[in-house]
């Protein structure tokens, strides 16, 4: 792999159909990605809907090391999610699969297509805690220490499966 690699943080959640099978398939995805290399994945969580309806969703998260563009990172996740079906029929609507660049290294991006840190990743239980059992130290840039945000997202039921 190229020596120009960065680390990047990957949420994947679904509530239809077969959303464990389906979140395991997306990380068997994401270890064949091109100019990657999978480095850690989170278990796989149970959590309800936060702003959105339907049935529970199966949630985790994955470290990924890739000499990919953030955009063609998103690019590369959002090719999987429509492999599984994905629609997007209004926002936060249930769905099959849902992947998201939470963060590419130590970028602070915002345009069209795509902001990193995911704007409201410190906010969800259902990210800060899988991302938390692969690093317990990890920094989001901007905020700081993810564990520092665990206080304000208590309320929000969580379990790993």
């Amino acid at each position: 792999m190229a020596s120009s690699s960065t680390q990047a943080w990957i949420g994947i959640g679904g509530n239809l159909g077969d959303a464990r099978a389906t979140v395991e398939e997306a990380i068997a995805h994401l270890a064949r990605l091109p100019q990657s290399q999978l480095l850690g994945t989170s278990s796989l969580y149970r959590t309800a809907p936060i702003d959105s309806s339907g049935d529970d969703y199966v949630n985790a998260v994955a470290l990924v090391s890739t000499s990919l563009t953030a955009l063609e990172l998103l690019h590369a996740l959002q090719a999987i999610e429509l492999q599984h079906g994905r629609e997007r029929p209004y926002r936060n609507a249930p769905r099959t699969l849902d992947l998201d660049v939470l963060m590419y290294g130590e970028a602070v991006l915002e345009d069209e297509e795509l902001i990193v840190p995911h704007p409201r990743m410190a906010q969800r239980a259902f990210v800060l805690v899988p991302m938390l059992e692969i690093d317990a130290q990890v920094q989001i840039p901007g905020l700081g220490a993810a564990r520092d945000y665990l206080d304000a997202i208590s309320d929000q039921p969580i379990s790993r499966l």
